[in-house]
């Protein structure tokens, strides 16, 4: 098997150091040793630590976009693709040990400087609500709230994600997928 070249060896890296300790709390030099690469090949990647965090993000985005692509075009009804939806946050919360949305915890941690940071954040969530969007659409087709009801399961899936983390318990999730089900099912 082949070793990962020097740019996926930094971004996988700074991938797992981002994730467990969060964006503001993992230097350049710590990624840089850790992914056994020289400084120069950091920068020859990377322009800096919020262009590596900009990738990371374009990277965690385009995993879920896809997922959340092939469940809008799964075989089941949107409220059953909400349920499955949820379900993957509650299984993605147990396994990362509680550490919630990497859009998240980047965004508290990213002022206005970090305009790229901050660009990826608000793409994300906008995305989000897009899909949530959609699954009202497929639920009731040219239904003149489907962009509110969208919207409101997007706030109740953030909520979810944050008291999850902060709570270190899984009954926001579910309580959350029960409110987005009956708001879907109305």
């Amino acid at each position: 098997m082949r070793k990962p070249n020097a740019k996926e060896r930094i971004l996988e890296t700074a991938s797992q150091l981002f994730h467990e300790r969060g964006y503001s709390e993992v230097g350049i030099n710590e990624i840089i040793e850790k992914a056994e690469t020289a400084k120069a090949s950091f920068y020859q990647h990377f322009s800096s630590k919020e262009g590596l965090c900009e990738a990371w993000l374009q990277n965690v985005h385009d995993r879920s976009e896809g997922a959340r692509s092939e469940l809008l075009e799964a075989d089941c009804s949107p409220v059953e693709k909400i349920r499955i939806y949820f379900e993957r946050m509650e299984r993605i919360m147990k396994e990362s040990n509680f550490r919630g949305c990497p859009y998240s915890n980047t965004g508290a941690v990213s002022g206005e400087e970090c305009g790229g940071i901050r660009k990826q954040i608000e793409d994300h969530k906008q995305s989000l609500r897009d899909f949530f969007r959609a699954l009202c659409e497929q639920q009731n087709p040219g239904g003149e709230e489907n962009s509110s009801v969208g919207d409101q399961i997007f706030v109740l899936f953030s909520g979810a994600a944050t008291e999850a983390q902060n709570l270190r318990d899984l009954w926001p999730v579910r309580e959350a997928c029960k409110a987005a089900i009956t708001l879907i099912s109305q």
